[in-house]
């Protein structure tokens, strides 16, 4: 059964090294990215089926790195990734067509489930960020 394709966006090394880990079993990590403009490329070369986009990129912020990922490609599977849970910035992803919320402090439960989630088009919210 093929994997299927993950690209991460996050602007802390560390984050990226840990999701990479954390991922790998079960995943292919097709890349790893730590701005916004190197995001936008890499998800156009590189075809993910599932972004995951920390929402603290520098370059640009994160809502608008999302935001350009869905202009382009609107089939692309997005999880945000944050320290932020706040209602509003939960809403305000959803709003631009993100399936997936995860917060960093419980990315070790949740980011595998959500990307399972995700990909097959349903919404997954961290239970913390609810």
């Amino acid at each position: 059964m093929k994997k299927a394709r993950v690209l991460l966006a996050d602007s802390h090394k560390l984050m990226l090294e840990a999701s990479r880990y954390l991922l790998e079993p079960t995943f292919e990590i097709v890349g790893t990215v730590n701005d916004t403009i190197s995001l936008l490329e890499a998800a156009e070369t590189l075809k993910p089926d599932v972004a995951v986009v920390d929402l603290s990129m520098p370059v640009s912020n994160g809502v608008n790195a999302v935001r350009q990922l869905k202009n382009r490609n609107a089939e692309l599977k997005v999880i945000v990734l944050s320290v932020h849970d706040e209602p509003e910035v939960v809403n305000e992803v959803l709003a631009i067509g993100v399936l997936g919320f995860v917060l960093k402090r419980s990315a070790a439960l949740d980011l595998i489930p959500a990307i399972w989630k995700v990909l097959q088009g349903r919404t997954y919210v961290s239970p913390a960020g609810r």
